[in-house]
């Protein structure tokens, strides 16, 4: 999956964003995530190389802003040039998650109409209080293809009022980093259950640092988080979240 950051930072927002990895990281390389600004590969979907060709291949799938909210208010300015490349470059698949789905109906551009047929969006939730508000309005908005990306997981929640034919996939996942919560492997079975019931694909993700199953805790290093979901086997359907690198897989959990 290629990466394509148009600007960087962001403010918090809600609980999932109480230990934000950008915050993390940026705070390490001695820099302030709260303030937002353009990258400078803002143009990056429209690059070619020497020989005319595209940076960014057709057919790539170009994960975006995940050092921001594409969403983020402070991004209005900028947000309108981001919907003209994506406009241009058709051939590409654009996915971004967002944590502001309400701001969307704003933010859209002129012909977007249902949705651009090459982006896609998802709309994360981190507990049963932000399904609440975020998914009644995710179902409404016009958008082309909708992931639910309930990460980071802090607690059970019952996505069945809401799970139907208008969303493509269910991704979930724990909270990385050294301050993360805890994440219950019976809160991933029970979505589980919930997406198989409604044909909905599912990705188990990562397990997050903090893992409860069967009743022990276990401390799960950065580097084997997604192999050790992708162990418990639970996911299933198309998805376009489905790769994952290469990691061993320790049997830790077992």
């Amino acid at each position: 999956m290629e990466c394509w950051n148009p600007w960087h930072g962001c403010r918090k927002l809600s609980p999932g964003c109480a230990h934000c990895y950008v915050y993390r990281i940026d705070e390490r390389h001695g820099k302030n995530a709260g303030e937002i600004g353009l990258n400078r590969e803002f143009e990056l979907p429209l690059k070619r190389r020497r020989d005319g060709s595209w940076r960014i291949p057709p057919g790539s799938l170009l994960s975006t802003c995940f050092t921001s909210d594409f969403l983020l208010q402070e991004a209005d300015e900028w947000r309108p040039a981001a919907w003209e490349m994506m406009r241009q470059r058709s051939d590409l698949t654009f996915l971004f998650f967002t944590k502001r789905i309400d701001r969307l109906e704003q933010c859209v551009p002129p012909d977007w109409g249902e949705g651009y047929p090459n982006v896609c969006i998802g709309c994360s939730v981190e507990n049963q209080d932000r399904a609440d508000y975020r998914l009644p309005i995710f179902m409404q908005a016009p958008i082309h293809y909708k992931l639910i990306i309930c990460a980071p997981l802090l607690g059970p929640v019952d996505l069945s009022p809401y799970l139907g034919s208008w969303v493509q996939e269910v991704s979930v996942g724990g909270e990385s980093g050294p301050e993360a919560r805890l994440c219950d492997y019976r809160w991933i079975l029970d979505l589980h259950r919930q997406c198989w019931e409604q044909e909905i694909p599912f990705t188990f993700h990562q397990t997050g640092a903090l893992f409860r199953k069967n009743g022990r805790v276990y401390r799960i290093p950065r580097k084997f988080q997604h192999a050790q979901a992708r162990k418990a086997g639970l996911s299933f359907g198309q998805s376009l979240l489905s790769g994952k690198p290469d990691l061993p897989e320790p049997s830790r959990l077992e």
